[in-house]
């Protein structure tokens, strides 16, 4: 008896991927991936500050960090969803956002961009 294999709906996002497309540029590898997933979010974001105010022998003065952060992570948040999902619907249920909301983020953001580099 003959079975057709079912086709899985992969989506057209199936190749946005932030590892690999950072591996591309030559800024991840496995090493780095297996070093970054045994830190805490906390502690990579602190150590990310603290590096970057190194060069300015750690003042950051005038950076509104605070009140960045949000927008910083909200980012974060936003590729992570656009990558993993199969569908833009799907992200959308993901971050429980509407549509227009979707689409006004996904431009203030520069998603298509960030990923087609």
């Amino acid at each position: 008896m003959y079975w057709k294999r079912e086709r899985v709906y992969k989506g057209k996002y199936k190749n946005y991927s932030i590892s690999s497309k950072l591996r591309k540029e030559g800024k991840s590898n496995d090493e780095f991936e297996a070093m970054l997933s045994n830190l805490p979010l906390e502690d990579l974001i602190a150590l990310k500050l603290e590096i970057s105010s190194r060069p300015v022998n750690n003042r950051l003065y005038g950076v509104p960090i605070w009140n960045a952060i949000t927008d910083i992570v909200r980012e974060a948040v936003f590729k992570f969803a656009y990558s993993s999902s199969r569908t833009q619907g799907e992200a959308m249920n993901f971050l429980g956002l509407p549509e227009i909301k979707f689409y006004e983020l996904k431009n203030r953001f520069g998603i298509e961009r960030f990923f087609e580099k």
